[in-house]
């Protein structure tokens, strides 16, 4: 039987016969050797309707492999697994509808508190010396750090990281991140050490390239250290606003020195 008589016995397409040969489960009896036809026997439609019975159902290829040779009832037995499995996938699903909306609330909760706290951490900062900014362009970049949070749409909020974003003393480093330095997928385009504070370098890099990931690590003495929310903040909306032309992403991680001068580095993805 070629293999278009046997895809009409079997009420299917001579390509889903062909996949089915390509991936071994329904082998035709033989390949003319001259012409590549493949022809069948009658007797192979019922290992047709139980592969595609079970592929319907779900079963993987291997599963459908290691199921072929198997009588009726390990069959029926392998459906009842798959349909307790299924079930209680789809108990799972209407656990996750029910409480989507809870979840979506409480992380809109989240996003408005590191709203509040870093608002309130950068208003109680004094960036003139640091930065060399008076209080009206330091009023502008608080308000670009809320125009921040206002802009996160629903669907950003599921995948929104607030403690990526407000590095506190509570947050946990990426194992990576501690190591920076020394992270084969990043490479170091700017540094500056022994420095007092960022306005007296910060023309020196401020150019950045266009879609390209950076990262920027400092390690700071004093009060640079205490006031990093703020410091991260404010260095990272000046760059952002230097660069308005260029889509291009930032993180900013700050350590206290442990030799008592100041030290800055600007990373970028390779």
């Amino acid at each position: 039987m070629t293999i278009k008589e046997f895809a009409h016995l079997c009420g299917c397409n001579p390509q889903t016969l062909r996949y089915y040969d390509h991936v071994n489960l329904l082998k035709p009896v033989k390949v003319d050797k001259w012409s590549g036809y493949r022809f069948y026997e009658e007797e192979q439609a019922l290992a047709f309707v139980k592969i595609k019975n079970l592929q319907k159902a779900g079963f993987s290829i291997d599963e459908i492999k290691g199921l072929l040779d198997k009588d009726n009832l390990v069959i029926y037995q392998a459906f009842e697994k798959k349909i307790a499995e299924e079930e209680k996938r789809l108990q799972e699903i209407k656990d996750i509808q029910r409480s989507y909306q809870t979840e979506m609330n409480n992380i809109k909760e989240k996003i408005n508190e590191a709203r509040k706290r870093i608002t309130e951490t950068m208003q109680g900062y004094d960036p003139s010396e640091e930065f060399g900014i008076s209080a009206s362009e330091y009023e502008a970049i608080i308000s670009n750090v809320n125009n921040l949070f206002d802009n996160i749409t629903v669907s950003d909020i599921s995948s929104f990281d607030y403690e990526e974003f407000h590095r506190g003393e509570e947050a946990v480093e990426e194992q990576e991140y501690l190591d920076l330095l020394n992270n084969p997928d990043y490479e170091i385009v700017y540094e500056k050490h022994g420095w007092d504070n960022v306005k007296d370098f910060i023309d020196e890099f401020n150019e950045i390239e266009n879609d390209v990931e950076y990262a920027i690590y400092l390690r700071v003495k004093g009060s640079k250290a205490a006031d990093n929310i703020a410091f991260s903040n404010t260095l990272l909306v000046i760059l952002i606003a230097r660069n308005t032309d260029k889509k291009s992403n930032f993180t900013c991680n700050i350590e206290k020195s442990e030799d008592d001068k100041n030290h800055f580095w600007l990373l970028k993805h390779r």
